[in-house]
């Protein structure tokens, strides 16, 4: 029998991706470009770097010590594709830590950010979203989820509060909505995020 993980769900075109979650929240005109002019964002230097690091942390994880994650010992999972038909939502996470036994069984799903920066809120509610794919496709609880910055080699330990789970949910609806109006929201109020925007060439009101 198949494990859980490994479950191919037959989502609808609905559906949306845990990254629009991530970037919804920090900057809404990134998500209704991807989906209102679809096919026009290219693929830059730091996101192709960005997928070959994980790879290369992925293999060395696989030796490592679960200590800086706050667990002694468990099963490691990687690039696990997870799917959720009531939402409907779908996601890949880089790496998800099965941990204890019977009663005390949970998950801690894992992120490899290519970032020396503090994780900012956008990165915890893609870690919200995980754990509430795989409380779903697992049957197993998530209290807390992890967020590895790869060129500091260093781990962040992210608890997965209602309040998060609560904002994807929202996050979702709202996608929905912007993406069915086709209307452009208002550009992120944190204009130094639109300096190295490969969508920026799109925003007249940015200057």
């Amino acid at each position: 029998m198949d494990t859980l993980h490994e479950i191919e769900y037959a989502v609808d075109a609905w559906s949306l991706r845990v990254t629009d979650i991530k970037q919804y929240d920090y900057c809404r005109r990134v998500v209704f470009y991807e989906y209102c002019l679809p096919g026009v964002r290219p693929v830059t230097y730091k996101m192709q770097a960005g997928i070959g690091e994980q790879d290369r942390i992925a293999g060395l994880e696989e030796r490592r010590s679960l200590r800086a994650y706050g667990v002694a010992q468990g099963e490691r999972h990687f690039n696990v594709n997870v799917a959720s038909q009531k939402l409907p939502l779908v996601g890949q996470i880089d790496m998800v830590i099965e941990t204890g036994a019977g009663g005390h069984a949970h998950l801690i799903p894992v992120d490899f950010k290519l970032s020396r920066r503090e994780p900012g809120r956008h990165f915890k509610l893609q870690l919200a979203a995980y754990a509430l794919l795989l409380e779903e496709n697992w049957g197993l609880p998530v209290e807390r989820g992890a967020i590895y910055l790869i060129p500091l080699k260093r781990v962040i330990q992210v608890p997965i509060t209602a309040r998060l789970r609560k904002d994807v949910i929202a996050h979702l609806a709202e996608i929905r909505s912007m993406i069915e109006a086709e209307q452009m929201p208002a550009p992120t109020t944190q204009r130094s995020r639109c300096v190295n925007c490969e969508f920026r060439r799109f925003c007249n009101d940015v200057g």
